[in-house]
């Protein structure tokens, strides 16, 4: 909860400052009070409701086409900020360099709530359009900031309490801000420094893609730091600095508006390394640091490219199967290979999209494109053009050119249908025709145009039952569901301790250098993890963030909630295999109990085919019995 001396500083920094009783110092931030100031200067009402136009549909689909680069470079960043989110009851947020918001991510609870007052994609945050606030504020001040509750120039919006950075490109130019927003009943201790973190992570790998093969220079006084997120990062052309990152101004002292103008000279009172190689450096501040200069593989110039065109593709951490999903895995992409459509089920958070993106690394349309499409974030209005395009003119506020649409991008590659669960029936006859002919006809036109796509769908709901209740149409659950794959819930795998310790290192912790202690694992090993890996990623990157070089971190690290969650029961001991014998067995079993032995309807509840159910009959059957001859069909 908020500590109550906060609300009520608050509270009478408001009263000081609107009713002209005094000034509100020691009150609230010096950085409140000028933004405050701004507001009134520019003739805002703090108590009128703020007057926010959101841009059309149309307009909001451009502005984040044109910032899909930055959306993508964010997407690590933004998984795990919603993973924290949606757990916390909060939301993580992405603006455009001028505060227009491209994406709103989190809890389905709070998101409600922050749409009410326009916290949602297309909405401006700018200090000029809404007032004080985490995001605007940050842009105006060009530095992070934490706006909480009553902090906010409108009252209307006292309910949020806000941390935001805004993300800088190697030149100090702003490319856009991240923000976590949350109740401000709630006291978000950490939000600020996650979110620094993750424009940090954001920063670096910006900084990499922007200056691919160039003779970038990194330094840092802890040698253990170089190469993460933590180093600094400097690009000198004819012997002048003209790109750095905010860790490396911080080290030299110099600012932004030094790019271009100070030389190497003034900078460091050593010679750059060798590339290649690590060496000590002393700057001209007296500070030593230590630096690694890489070797250029192209021309800068050539290297360095807007960030709307380039991107530096990223592992995620959560890629870490366990045997018998790798295993999976090489089987299910030999159905795609085959063009046999897959379905993955699993709860949310279980890494259903990272698991389609490795079919789709491991097939033979590799090199082809692989298109996700989230049918529950698409607009029920809009799917039909954002699926199927549409042709110039098509209906008003159409792209004068155009738009080809996610099935015609999949063309040759891999069509991902994420949450498919939540399709409108209505667009579900269309997608059935598509993937039966495989061809797609655009809004406006006449004339179908063939696509050649693997499909992959998705959900965390049982396909099956919607299909009962008539939510979802059979003739498309059977087309989508001729394999399927079920994705095991953390709670459900063998060894969970071994899952946590690979995605520590696979999160770099080997590089901060930064441990786990073997209780605080057994300890986490027993939680119930409701949000799955991606629920775990997010806490092992938060510890990761407020841990410090070479610490080993304990229960006493945790966050309060964690430390007295009681276990859960582990799965059997059994082996793996027997274990999912057993229990394909019984799934059977059940079927054809529920189905009165009629084995075709055993097999369509189950999504497998009559041969499968048979053969797995005749598994656990002596040698000299046969198939049964009265399996009715």
């Amino acid at each position: 909860m908020r500590h109550p001396d906060l609300n009520a500083s608050i509270k009478t920094a408001r009263h000081r400052f609107f009713d002209g009783v005094g000034e509100p110092r020691g009150l609230v931030s010096d950085t409140i009070l000028a933004s405050w100031r701004r507001c009134l200067e520019q003739g805002l009402v703090a108590d009128a409701k703020p007057h926010v136009e959101l841009i059309e549909r149309h307009a909001l689909n451009e502005l984040q086409e044109h910032h899909e680069t930055l959306r993508r470079l964010c997407r690590p960043e933004l998984e795990m900020l919603y993973a924290s989110a949606s757990q916390a009851g909060s939301i993580v947020v992405l603006t455009a360099p001028d505060g227009f918001i491209l994406d709103a991510l989190g809890s389905t609870d709070f998101l409600d709530k922050a749409a009410r007052v326009s916290l949602r994609p297309g909405a401006p945050w700018s200090e000029a359009s809404t007032g004080t606030n985490a995001i605007g504020t940050a842009l105006v001040e060009r530095r992070a900031v934490e706006v909480r509750g009553g902090e906010h120039y409108y009252a209307p919006h006292r309910v949020l309490s806000c941390s935001a950075s805004p993300i800088f490109d190697p030149q100090g130019q702003v490319v856009g801000v991240l923000d976590l927003s949350g109740e401000a009943s709630v006291h978000h201790l950490h939000a600020l420094g996650m979110v620094q973190l993750a424009v940090e992570q954001i920063e670096h790998r910006l900084f990499e893609s922007h200056f691919a093969g160039a003779d970038i220079v990194r330094i840092q006084p802890d040698p253990a730091l170089l190469g993460t997120a933590r180093e600094g990062m400097l690009v000198f052309e004819a012997h002048r600095l003209v790109a750095a990152n905010r860790h490396a101004l911080r080290l030299l002292g110099v600012d932004w508006d030094e790019l271009g103008k100070r030389r190497y000279d003034e900078l460091f009172a050593s010679a750059l390394p060798r590339p290649g190689r690590i060496a000590g450096m002393r700057c001209q501040t007296g500070e030593m640091v230590h630096a690694r200069r890489d070797a250029p593989r192209q021309p800068h110039a050539a290297a360095r490219q807007p960030l709307t065109t380039r991107i530096k593709p990223v592992r995620s951490p959560a890629a870490v199967f366990s045997a018998d999903l790798d295993a999976a895995i090489d089987r299910n992409v030999r159905l795609l290979d085959a063009d046999i459509p897959l379905l993955l089920q699993g709860e949310t958070g279980t890494g259903k999209e990272i698991v389609a993106r490795e079919l789709h690394r491991r097939s033979a349309r590799a090199a082809a494109p692989f298109i996700a499409v989230n049918c529950a974030a698409l607009p029920e209005s809009l799917i039909e053009s954002e699926l199927f395009g549409y042709l110039p003119g098509a209906f008003t506020g159409a792209r004068r050119d155009g738009a080809p649409g996610l099935l015609r991008q999949a063309d040759g590659g891999t069509l991902f249908l994420d949450e498919l669960g939540d399709m409108p029936l209505a667009m579900q006859s269309r997608l059935l025709r598509v993937l039966q002919e495989r061809e797609v006809t655009p809004l406006g036109g006449r004339r179908a145009q063939a696509i050649d796509i693997a499909v992959i769908a998705a959900t965390h709901r049982q396909l099956d039952e919607l299909v009962e209740h008539g939510e979802f149409r059979a003739d498309l659950y059977y087309r989508v569901a001729q394999s399927t794959l079920q994705l095991p819930a953390l709670r459900e795998h063998a060894e969970p301790a071994t899952v946590i310790r690979q995605l520590w290192l696979a999160l770099g912790a080997a590089q901060v250098p930064m441990r786990l202690d073997a209780m605080l694992v057994e300890h986490l090993a027993t939680l119930p993890w409701p949000g799955n890996l991606r629920q775990l990623v997010g806490l092992l990157r938060s510890l990761m963030a407020l841990g410090h070089v070479g610490a080993t971190l304990t229960l006493d690290d945790l966050p309060a909630p964690l430390k007295t969650q009681p276990p859960v029961p582990r799965p059997s001991s059994m082996p793996i295999a027997a274990s999912l014998h057993t229990l394909e067995r019984r799934a059977i079993d059940d079927a054809l109990a529920s189905s009165q032995g009629n084995v075709a309807a055993a097999a369509r509840k189950l999504g497998v085919s009559r041969s499968t159910i048979y053969r797995r009959l005749n598994e656990d059957r002596p040698a000299s019995c046969s198939q049964p001859a009265n399996g009715r069909h």
